[in-house]
This record gives C-alpha cells, sequence and structure tokens, in this order.
C-alpha cells in the first residue's frame, strides 16, 4: 500500500487524517484527504474519555494550544442527578476508587464495610471525584501515583476543535481537497473502490480508503452496499437537541447529566460557554416541550438550539473490500457517556495495528471485523446499563429505558456482580472495572457477598486504611487548584500559541 484516501468531515474524518499521516507518512505511504462540508452547529462539544490525551500526545498536540484555541476546559467525570429527587446522585470519576488494602482491591473491603454499617460512598473513596465535586484539578505528584489512577478528559468546543484538527493536518502537509459531494467508482470485477469522483472533473485515485462520513456512510453503506444493524430497542431516546447557554462563573471539572421524567439534559461546561444536550423520545416529547424543559432542567437561557435524530447502532462490518468505516460511518452510540471520539480512536488503533503491507489483506479484514464487533458492542453494553437500571421513577420514558433490551453479555455481568461484587472481564472492553462498579452502584446494585480472601485481613487493619485513605485524599484535595485558575494560568503558558492566530499546535 502506497496510498491511503479519507474521506469525510469533522472531528472523526481529522482524527484519522492526522493519526493516519503520522503514521504512515514515514513508510511512504501518502495520505489524501477528501473534505465534506461541516455537519457541526455552534452549540456542539465533543465531550471525551481520558485516552485522548495519549492520542493528542502521539500527534505532538500542545494541550495548552489546543485548550486556549478551542475555549475547551478539562473533565474528571460526569455526575448524574436526578431532578425529580427520588434517587442518590452519583459520580463517575476518570480515576480509580480508593486504595490496595493488605495487597488486595479495595472494592471488597468496602462492600463488607458497607454492609456492617459504613456510611461513606463509594466515590467518596475516589480522588478525582472529591477533586471535581470541589472545584479541583488533580496534579499528579509522586504520593497520587502510589495512591492510585487518577485521569481527565477534555470538554472540546466542537468548531474549534475541528479547526485545530485541519489546522494541524495542513501544516504536517496533507493534501486536502474540499468537495461538496464524492461519489465512488468501483472496480467491475473486484468491486474494490478505485477513486472518488469530487466534481467539476476532479477525480483521486488511491489503494485503501477510509469512510469517516458520519452515519451516511458514503463509501462503506451507500457504495459498498454493507448493512447497518440497528440498536433502537436498546435505547429508548431518538432524539438529541443541542444548545447554548451563558458560562458558569466558576468552571465546573465535570459534566452533569440530569434525568427527567421524558429523558435526560447534558450540562458539559467550558471556558467561554455551557453546552447543553437533551435527550429524549419523540414518541413521548415533542420539540418544543423539549426545549422547555432543557432550559428549565438546565436552568440557563438556551440559544443556537437545534436537533438532529439518534439512531444507534453499527454496520455488519466495519472493513468491506478495500474501505475501512471510522467512527460514525462504523457505529453509532447512544449520547450518554460521551463515548464517540474513544470509539473513532480505538478503531484507529487496531486499524494501524492490521494495517495492510500487500494487496491481499482478507485476514487482517477478518480480524479487524471481529475486534471492531467486540468493542462496539462492550461500549453499547455501558451505556445500556445506565438505562437498563436506572431508578428515575416509573414515567414512560424511564419505563421504556429499564425494559429495553440488554445484550446476554450485560445481563451476566449485572449478574456476577450481583453475586459477589466482580465484575466479569470480556475482550476489548473500554470501560475499566472502576468504571463498571461506580456504574452499578450509582444505579442501586448490592452485591450478595464479597472475595472472601479479604477476611484475612484483621477488621482494625481494615478501619485504620479507611481513615488513611480518607485523610490522603481530603489533604489532597486542599492541595490542588482550582479548575478556573488552573485554566487560566495553563493556557496563558508562554508556549502556549493560539491557533486561531496561526500559530501551530504542535510542538
Amino acid at each position: 500500500m502506497n496510498s491511503v484516501v479519507i474521506v469525510g468531515r469533522d472531528a472523526a474524518f481529522w482524527l484519522a487524517t492526522n493519526v493516519m499521516h503520522t503514521a504512515l507518512a514515514p513508510a511512504g505511504v501518502t495520505v489524501i484527504a477528501v473534505e465534506l462540508p461541516s455537519q457541526l452547529g455552534a452549540a456542539d462539544v465533543y465531550t471525551t474519555l481520558p485516552p485522548l490525551e495519549a492520542l493528542h500526545n502521539q500527534l505532538r498536540i500542545d494541550e495548552a494550544a489546543l485548550l486556549r484555541a478551542t475555549r475547551g476546559s478539562f473533565s474528571l467525570g460526569q455526575n448524574f442527578t436526578d431532578t425529580v429527587g427520588m434517587t442518590p446522585a452519583f459520580f463517575h470519576a476518570h480515576g480509580s476508587y480508593g486504595a490496595p488494602i493488605d495487597n488486595h482491591d479495595f472494592f471488597p473491603f468496602w462492600l463488607k464495610a458497607r454492609d456492617f454499617g459504613l456510611g461513606v460512598a463509594l466515590e467518596d473513596f475516589s480522588l478525582t471525584a472529591a477533586a471535581a465535586k470541589h472545584g479541583r484539578m488533580v496534579l499528579p505528584d509522586d504520593a497520587t501515583e502510589v495512591y492510585g489512577r487518577t485521569d481527565y478528559a477534555y470538554h472540546l468546543p466542537g468548531l474549534g476543535y475541528v479547526r485545530a484538527l485541519r489546522t494541524l493536518a495542513a501544516e504536517q502537509g496533507v493534501a486536502i481537497h474540499p468537495a461538496d459531494a464524492v461519489a465512488a467508482s468501483l472496480d467491475p470485477e473486484t468491486g474494490d473502490i478505485l477513486a472518488l469522483e469530487l466534481g467539476e472533473g476532479r477525480r483521486v485515485e488511491g489503494q485503501f480508503f477510509v469512510d469517516a462520513t458520519g452515519g451516511e456512510g458514503l463509501l462503506i453503506g451507500q457504495a459498498l452496499g454493507v448493512p447497518r444493524e440497528s440498536w433502537r430497542e436498546n435505547f429508548p431516546a431518538d432524539r438529541v437537541m443541542t444548545a447554548r447557554g451563558p458560562g458558569f462563573a466558576s468552571i465546573p471539572a465535570y459534566a452533569e447529566v440530569r434525568a427527567w421524567t421524558k429523558g435526560w439534559v447534558g450540562l458539559y461546561p467550558s471556558q467561554a460557554e455551557t453546552h447543553v444536550a437533551q435527550v429524549y423520545s419523540s414518541a413521548l416529547c415533542g420539540d418544543d416541550e423539549a426545549l422547555q424543559a432543557a432550559a428549565t432542567v438546565s436552568g440557563v437561557r438556551l440559544s443556537e438550539v437545534s436537533v438532529t435524530v439518534s439512531d444507534p447502532g453499527r454496520r455488519a462490518v466495519a472493513w468491506e473490500r478495500n474501505c475501512v468505516a471510522i467512527g460514525e460511518a462504523a457505529c453509532t452510540f447512544d449520547p450518554v457517556h460521551g463515548v464517540d471520539l474513544q470509539a473513532v480512536q480505538l478503531g484507529l488503533v487496531h486499524l494501524l495495528s492490521l494495517f495492510p503491507a500487500a494487496g491481499s489483506f482478507s485476514a487482517e479484514r477478518v480480524e479487524y471485523n471481529r475486534i471492531s464487533r467486540e468493542l462496539f458492542e462492550r461500549i453499547r453494553d455501558f451505556q445500556s446499563a445506565y438505562y437498563g437500571l436506572s431508578r428515575y421513577g416509573a414515567s414512560a420514558f424511564w419505563t421504556q429505558a429499564r425494559q429495553a433490551k440488554a445484550a446476554p453479555e450485560l445481563l451476566h455481568k449485572i449478574k456476577t456482580f450481583q453475586a459477589r461484587g466482580e465484575v466479569a472481564p470480556y475482550e476489548n472492553e473500554t470501560f475499566l472495572p472502576d468504571s463498571w462498579r461506580a456504574l452499578f452502584v450509582g444505579c442501586g446494585l448490592t452485591p450478595e457477598s464479597w472475595n472472601p480472601m479479604i477476611e484475612r485481613t484483621p477488621p482494625e487493619v481494615m478501619k485504620g486504611e479507611f481513615r488513611r485513605i480518607l485523610g490522603f485524599i481530603k489533604d489532597q484535595v486542599l492541595k490542588q487548584p482550582s479548575h478556573d485558575l488552573y485554566l487560566e494560568s495553563f493556557c496563558r503558558r508562554d508556549d502556549a500559541r493560539d491557533a486561531w492566530n496561526g500559530g501551530p499546535l504542535h510542538g
């Protein structure tokens, strides 16, 4: 392979372009980008998971410059609340919960202590969650590294992030061909894609193609005819309304998901504003009612409102012939938990590990499709669990959510957790056991037992370790800078160059 053509739009397209160029250009592979018009609105925001930071590092993106250019912010997790007030809130933190006790995992000790009357929530043993609730960042040092994992993600305003990624691709010398539409020319004998017709007599040829055209799947679906498997029966919502609101006086270091009777509203703060997403079912709620509810639930004045369809599902295969689908062209997810860019990243990582060196790549294609199917389904299961285990009252929306179809793998994971507090592992998981535990416990699952190995630890040792952990968290949180001050100082670093003004984003 000596040429790859990537076609698409927005973050999935530009991440694919930058990653493929960075990885393949040293091997003499030419990457050509065919850019379709953006579908982003002014209110759109990319909510990410922690691994994106590592991908940015691989691309040599200067984090301070990126946050300054996009006016984005850090996120230490998501807080899930009930506006009706019937269900306790819970925090899904980007980091570990507790620290090992007597060389054993923390969680069974917490289960045992709770059974004996401990009134301290699981999330109170998370340094990341505690910092987020107090408006602080977590700056890792030797002490925190010993304690456990502390991660962060981002809230990146969509238009700014896409502009920054496009700037990076142009700086790297990627050939960019803007086009309003594309049509694929197929080999009549093999069915492979030979070239893309861009209109006005323009034609881009290649040996390998990446489809990042979003849910349309212009290559994988329309040209190659790969069917789509719907996950509509797994999720209750089919509409997403996005809007802009004014920024908070103090920028929270987390997102908040607020459940109401007919859906949920997500608040995703950035430096300049608050991005609001209203997720609901069109069968139960009209757009006008959804807008009014979004304003009430968010508590902010909304503008730049737009509505799109939410249609979770995946292609039967992500790699067909000489074309690989990335992002929503391969799989569309429900909006909860902000997994879209994580799926893009995983798709690219596995594609590069299996990138064909010769013309025959049937084995690589089969393996890529197996991996993709598993990782998409495991992400779907985590999202599905939030709805299926919800306790947000008996309204029609949340009743449908609890009655939605759940995969056998998810049901097995739930039963295993209920039995002994363990998270059944599957291959190609995105979410670590700490995340599954936080979700299960937050949704009210109570394990019937715990790992008996911890019974060897004396009760006084366990109690002493609990006090030590809580004291450590308190001391560390007080030492951390506020999210506001950290953003201000971080984005004004001398080497944080502003891509809006033409400066490079990479160092």
